[in-house]
């Protein structure tokens, strides 16, 4: 990395910190995407495509965020891009959406938010195919990122002094996922739920047998494939009632299972989104200390 930074330095001498570094994700992701671009050409754009996250200081301008993920979506044919799902992401992703990007709906932990991206991404699609731009090739996921919900919802656990089985903590993200799909699939959209932020292989086989999107890091990914689990169709099965009820006596987890438990204007400060948020921005602040290390040495 560091002789990557030096030369895009070195190439744009009056850039800062910030430009040098989201130059080197750009050109990081450009490489990146040639190596899945077997897979798209195969699902003729519904996978094979490459995640690239939206600058997260722009969260609160979605002219922004849309510029920017119109940007990215122009770096590779087989980008998606990450867009936040909160008031202000809502309106990027339909924007973006009917400027022709595929996008990542991120920063997502419930039904609402899943609910209501997918919505904006229907608007946008419907508003490009109007005026007849093809779609077809378009691939747009809807994250939940499940196990940051089953972390916030053990620390307000934690927080509030709640006594409640603990196993039932680990399910609060599966049952949403999975809540999430049945209702995509019953209103057709066209965006797919996508299951993020692995905690646990519960995260992966009860999503099994449905047309989602799994997400785990290579770690998970390793686990799985050297088990011995016997792979069953699981996506439909629902979560044990006893677990339900123990999450529903924690008040969070009720607004991230009901469809209409959070309001839009209200995404932006659920608990989990504004914990990722701030460590998004935190991540962000990292790679400009280390652009500056390497640009400017300490002595």
């Amino acid at each position: 990395m560091g002789p990557r930074i030096k030369a895009i330095a070195a190439a744009n001498p009056t850039w800062g910190e910030s430009q040098i570094g989201w130059q080197a994700v750009k050109d990081l992701s450009v490489e990146a995407a040639v190596l899945l671009e077997d897979i798209f050409a195969e699902h003729n754009g519904r996978n094979g495509r490459l995640s690239v996250q939206t600058d997260p200081r722009f969260h609160r301008d979605a002219k922004a965020l849309a510029d920017q993920a119109v940007e990215f979506d122009g770096l590779a044919e087989n980008i998606v891009v990450k867009i936040p799902a909160t008031k202000t992401g809502l309106e990027a992703i339909e924007d973006a959406t009917y400027r022709g990007v595929s996008i990542n709906v991120t920063v997502s932990f419930s039904v609402p938010q899943a609910v209501r991206a997918a919505e904006a991404i229907e608007r946008g699609l419907d508003r490009r195919a109007a005026e007849g731009h093809d779609i077809s090739k378009m691939g747009p996921v809807v994250t939940i990122m499940v196990g940051r919900l089953d972390d916030w919802l053990k620390s307000v656990v934690a927080r509030d002094g709640i006594f409640i089985d603990p196993s039932a903590l680990e399910w609060a993200g599966v049952a949403c996922a999975k809540k999430a799909y049945q209702i995509f699939t019953e209103r057709g959209f066209r965006s797919r739920v996508l299951a993020a932020a692995f905690r646990n292989v519960l995260q992966w086989s009860e999503l099994v047998g449905g047309d989602v999107v799994v997400s785990p890091p290579f770690k998970w990914q390793q686990i799985i494939n050297s088990s011995d689990y016997q792979v069953v169709e699981k996506i439909d099965e629902p979560v044990r009632q006893e677990y339900l009820d123990q999450l529903n006596r924690i008040e969070d987890f009720r607004r991230a299972y009901d469809v209409d438990g959070i309001a839009v204007e209200d995404f932006e400060t659920f608990g989990p989104t504004v914990k990722t948020l701030r460590q998004f921005l935190a991540a962000d602040a990292d790679l400009d200390s280390l652009v500056r290390d390497i640009i400017v040495p300490a002595i």
